[in-house]
């Protein structure tokens, strides 16, 4: 049997990371006399299972199971691993499992608070896992500022596939998760169905930071909407420290008390979109109409209590489990088989596009119970 990975934790600067460790009853790696089928763990079947990225993962299996694959060594970098991050450190080991993949998932215990300097941090890490021996790199960048360690491990014969968020200006073989331009534009048109005629001011809790194009360009996406509807847009920067709740209700709070035209409507880009709400409780404007993205639990509490309309999740779960099997059959088929087989979910050359899924209050209950079924919890 394959061991998949040691536990272990490591000191990147003084950010503090953990480990989450691959299944220790992997199935035997194959080898050339005896190859042994790979097997996926059994997917629950619901009105939210993504048939189309199920029927992807079961056509690269089966094609996998046509050669004799050699085993490898990858890692898995992530922001962090719990929160938002969790299912995708689940669904990570879990494929890493099936596949007899040696490596570890790795992330911080907590979000970093200054971009700049995680960006660095993470260049460091990355380094390190490329002098460790890894042959294939699974990351969830910070921004733009990852490019060049991304290339120089490109360089060293190192296939890496970005998720989460993507760094195109880098050498990544691809990247595995939503399109942001896309999905702002998406939670921007589940807002404008619920909003009052112009004029009008939407909040958007987003980023306007180049450093952190991903976030941007989601940000613009649903910009565009507004603006192209008749709308005047304002956007709150996102917090990420320990007082970003504190600080980013409180700024939306004095816009929704004197914007002018006054506000009639608020949007959460990321994981964060609850200050949204806790901005129009704090102002007495419960009216306000809200959507949100991702499925945090403090979310799913103002969901319940009416003060956000819906939000609209990113299918970590399948983020974290395509990764290995694409790095799996990159190194055992080659990057444009891999591509070939993967060409129903591609949006171009490069990129794969998980989707997302938009889940209204009374979806609630339903995809709560579809992550459970997953195994995972957001």
């Amino acid at each position: 049997m394959t061991k998949i990975g040691r536990c272990w934790m490591t000191a990147c600067g003084l950010a503090l990371m953990t480990t989450a460790c691959g299944s220790s009853d992997a199935p035997d790696v194959p080898t050339e006399e005896s190859p042994t089928p790979i097997k996926r763990r059994p997917t629950p079947v619901t009105e939210f299972t993504p048939v189309e990225l199920e029927a992807t993962v079961d056509d690269l299996i089966a094609e996998l199971n046509e050669h004799a694959n050699e085993s490898m060594h990858a890692e898995i970098l992530l922001k962090i691993v719990n929160g938002f991050f969790a299912p995708v450190t689940t669904a990570a080991n879990r494929a890493m499992g099936e596949l007899g993949i040696t490596g570890n998932v790795v992330g911080r215990l907590e979000e970093p608070g200054d971009q700049e300097e995680a960006v660095r941090l993470q260049n460091e890490q990355i380094e390190q896992t490329v002098a460790g021996g890894a042959e294939a790199i699974g990351l969830a960048p910070f921004g733009d500022g990852n490019a060049s360690a991304i290339d120089a491990a490109v360089a060293k014969g190192i296939h890496v596939v970005t998720l989460d968020a993507d760094v195109e200006d880098s050498k990544r073989s691809m990247y595995v998760g939503t399109l942001n331009g896309a999905a702002g534009a998406t939670a921007g048109e589940t807002l404008l169905k619920v909003l009052r005629p112009p004029p009008g001011t939407v909040l958007i809790h987003g980023n306007v930071n180049p450093v952190w194009a991903t976030g941007l360009e989601r940000t613009q996406g649903a910009q565009r909407v507004f603006e192209e509807a008749g709308y005047k847009t304002v956007v709150t920067q996102i917090t990420l420290t320990a007082m970003g709740d504190v600080e980013d209700a409180g700024s939306m709070r004095t816009q929704i008390e004197t914007e002018d035209p006054p506000v009639v409507g608020m949007i959460g880009m990321f994981n964060e979109s609850y200050r949204c709400a806790m901005a129009a409780e704090d102002a007495g404007r419960t009216d306000i109409p809200i959507v949100a993205f991702d499925f945090d639990p403090k979310t799913v509490n103002y969901m319940r209590k009416g003060l956000i309309n819906a939000t609209h999740t990113q299918r970590q779960y399948y983020e974290g489990y395509l990764v290995p099997y694409i790095l799996y059959g990159i190194k055992n088929l080659g990057l444009d088989a891999t591509k070939r087989i993967l060409a129903p979910r591609m949006a171009d050359d490069s990129r794969l596009d998980t989707g997302i899924d938009v889940i209204t209050v009374d979806k609630l209950d339903a995809y709560n119970d579809f992550l459970y079924a997953l195994g995972v919890s957001q």
